[in-house]
Parts: structure tokens; C-alpha cells; sequence
């Protein structure tokens, strides 16, 4: 099902993945350069309304409008908090999620938004070659149960690369910022997704 939204930074999109007895919402939005179209949030909603979790794939103004690029962090989350309403309105639980720009925005508002925890897919803590402009304040600053799931080759950051704090990391081996594996990787793309899937389905599990 497919729900429009209107928001202060104009019209938000959600497509709706449903499960038969739901325990949690988990929203995910996309990438400052990508919709959700990304192979990692497709999988997610594929896999996980089998373990009774509703999925809504959000789409922020600026992709909904056809413009090519994100506007300043401060404008994704104000889309973000008025699409809240709707994920929140079945009355479960909502973990807040998104890859890459969307993992920033779910950090940074969790707390406010009153999110039960965040997935953050792709969490871009440093521009490429930049790794002394940590965005990790951001990440240790949501407040909430956090998963981090990291490709093993991120330019944004390696899971090495990540500091140590409350929150728990998945590493996808070879996988680059779009969880993309080279052909020569010891895993499939078809593994390096159910690594990803497997992952968050048992780290619901363990919220309840």
C-alpha cells in the first residue's frame, strides 16, 4: 500500500509492507543519493513482515518532487518528523531506520521522535578520504537501542574505523556503501543481503 504524507519539506511517500500479526513498525528511508529502490531496504521489506514486522519504506520530499539531490540535513528532518504520524498511527512500536543520510537522520532524531531503536544501514561516519570529520557524535547521540550495518569495504567508514560506544555493528564482508560485493568476494550478493536481513531479524527479535 502506497500512502502520501504532507510534511513541512512537502510530500513524503510511504510504501507499506504489512505483517499479519505485527509486533514493530520499522521505517526506513534512503540515501542522499538513491531511493528506496536500495537492494538492502528492498530485502528488508521482502524478509522481514515473515518475522512480524511491518515494514514502511519512506521516500523524502525531495525524491518524491524528482530532484536529484538532498537538501541540508536540517530539511530531511523535518520530513522525517511528519511522515512520524503515520508510521506511528497502528500503535506499535516504531524503530526508526534508514541507509546511509537516512541512518543520520533516524540518530539524530530518535530521541525527540520517541523511536523504540534505530537500524542505521550504510551509517556514513566520515566523508571519503576525510576521516577526521566523524559524524560518530551522531551515532552515539541516539539514545536508543542501535544496530549499525556496515559494509566491510565503506569508504564512509569501515566497521573498523567505528568507535566503541552503545550500540551493536554487523559486519557485511566486501560490501561497499551499497552493500554492493566485488565478483571475486568469497560471498554472493545474494548472501551479503541475507547477512543483512539475518542480522536485523535477530536484533528485533532480542528488543521483544
Amino acid at each position: 500500500m502506497i500512502e502520501t504524507v504532507e510534511t513541512e519539506a512537502g510530500t513524503a511517500r510511504l510504501t507499506w509492507h504489512r505483517a499479519d500479526k505485527p509486533r514493530f513498525v520499522l521505517a526506513a528511508s534512503h540515501g542522499a543519493g538513491g531511493g528506496i529502490e536500495a537492494r538492502d531496504l528492498q530485502a528488508l521489506a521482502r524478509t522481514l513482515p515473515a518475522h512480524g514486522v511491518t515494514v514502511a519504506l519512506v521516500e523524502q520530499p525531495w525524491r518524491v518532487a524528482g530532484k536529484k539531490v538532498a537538501p541540508a540535513p536540517k530539511t530531511l528532518d523535518t520530513g522525517w518528523r511528519g511522515v512520524w504520524p503515520a508510521l506511528a498511527g497502528p500503535g506499535l512500536p516504531v524503530i526508526s531506520a534508514g541507509r546511509s543520510a537516512g541512518a543520520r537522520v533516524a540518530c539524530r532524531t530518535a530521541s525527540e521522535l520517541g523511536a523504540h531503536a534505530v537500524l542505521a544501514l550504510s551509517f556514513p561516519l566520515h566523508p571519503p578520504g576525510k576521516p577526521e570529520k566523524s559524524r560518530a557524535g551522531e551515532l552515539l547521540g541516539a539514545g536508543v537501542p542501535t544496530l549499525v550495518v556496515q559494509g566491510g569495504n565503506d569508504p564512509f567508514g569501515k566497521p573498523a574505523e567505528f568507535p566503541g560506544g552503545d550500540f551493536e555493528l554487523t559486519e557485511v564482508p566486501y560490501g561497499d556503501h551499497g552493500f554492493a560485493v566485488p565478483k571475486r568476494a568469497e560471498i554472493t550478493q545474494d548472501r551479503a543481503l541475507e547477512i543483512i536481513t539475518e542480522a536485523v531479524a535477530r536484533w528485533l527479535t532480542a528488543l521483544g
